[in-house]
């Protein structure tokens, strides 16, 4: 096959294109330019938009014996993903940026670019696996549970999957930096990225609050009392505990925590952890990784919800639903979820396979 390798200048990138090529298919590496300007986003070696990381990437191509290019993805990388997660946080919600990224750049621009030019499909170093069932290519959680990617993978659709190769699937982290060493690569010790690769500082309130402006608000507790000041409701989440510098104590010493942001009123609302408590959870237009959900309330699917990159899988009843012509996901967990975000994505599996994903957009307890 001709494979697009996407190379961000890691270890497991690099590693990827390198089994790719190993395998016998025709290769090229490509690196993704997010910013026109790399510092804009950030400089080091924490994220993945730098100067430093396109270097480390052509030096990896050199080393495995395949050509290298550069992509400007710039301009889509902003729009889809930067503007959206401003746009998230200002009505009040928490985005994911990096599952953003993935549907809207690594496997939609970039794999609509590579089939385009005659390509099957694009190879990256994610920790997921694919495999066959009756005919399709389905989406399965990686063998190394601490470093699964299967949640931030969610948003692909089915034909993105088909077009989807990710060799680590069935590797662990430690094994494959001991390969990219044998192998010679240079980024075999290189630390992996972290935080929000576009956020220069790992600062979230604070780039936020550069962009969006500081709003002073009220902190109000569940009976509208005010006990406290912010500086933009934006730079707070649902379930927050720290930072809160309220001025009234609760008369149990017990803290409060984040309940509601309310954008219009640029109110934060603050109360006991009970009330985080959410046990349905539901969104529009879900994106399904294989066969559909069933659509009959009556008889929902059993499995598991997870509704954070690393958090826990949680047993459910899952089920689609249409809301005046809209489709919706619904699950209810078996036990209640603390500190859910609407923004934040409820990705469905049964066991280890991927069933879909939607963006929370309602809970309820």
């Amino acid at each position: 096959m001709k494979l697009i390798a996407a190379m961000s200048g890691g270890v497991d990138s690099a590693v990827a294109a390198a089994r790719a090529r190993e395998a016998g298919h025709d290769v090229i590496g490509v690196h993704l330019a997010l910013s026109k300007n790399p510092k804009k986003y950030r400089s080091g070696a924490r994220g993945c938009c730098t100067i430093e990381d396109s270097h480390d990437a052509r030096r990896a191509a050199d080393v495995i014996g395949i050509p290298f290019y550069i992509w400007d993805m710039s301009d889509e990388f902003h729009e889809n993903v930067v503007e959206n997660f401003l746009s998230e946080y200002a009505a009040g919600r928490t985005p994911n940026p990096c599952l953003r990224c993935n549907e809207k750049i690594k496997f939609a621009a970039v794999l609509d670019r590579a089939v385009a030019m005659g390509f099957d499909g694009v190879v990256t170093g994610h920790y997921a696996q694919t495999k066959e069932s009756h005919g399709e290519k389905l989406l399965y959680r990686a063998v190394d549970d601490a470093k699964d990617q299967s949640y931030v993978l969610a948003v692909l659709n089915r034909e993105q999957i088909r077009g989807a190769h990710f060799p680590l699937g069935d590797t662990r982290k430690e094994d494959v930096r001991k390969e990219a060493k044998e192998r010679g690569l240079s980024v075999a010790l290189k630390p992996d990225s972290h935080d929000i690769c576009f956020v220069p500082s790992g600062d979230n309130a604070g780039w936020l609050r550069e962009r969006l402006g500081s709003e002073p608000g009220a902190i109000v507790d569940q009976s509208g009392k005010e006990i406290g000041q912010h500086q933009g409701a934006y730079t707070y989440t649902i379930g927050q505990r720290r930072g809160l510098n309220l001025t009234v104590p609760t008369e149990s010493g017990e803290p409060r925590y984040v309940l509601r942001i309310e954008p219009v009123t640029n109110t934060v609302v603050v109360g006991e952890r009970e009330s985080l408590a959410v046990s349905r959870i539901e969104g529009e237009n879900p994106i399904w990784c294989g066969p559909a959900a069933a659509s009959d309330s009556s008889h929902p699917a059993r499995g598991l919800v997870q509704v954070r990159a690393h958090g826990a899988a949680y047993p459910c009843s899952y089920f689609r639903s249409e809301d005046n012509g809209v489709e919706q996901l619904i699950a209810i967990t078996d036990e209640p979820i603390f500190g859910l975000a609407t923004g934040q994505a409820m990705v469905i599996y049964e066991e280890d396979r991927v069933v879909g994903s939607v963006t929370i957009s309602r809970t309820d307890s």
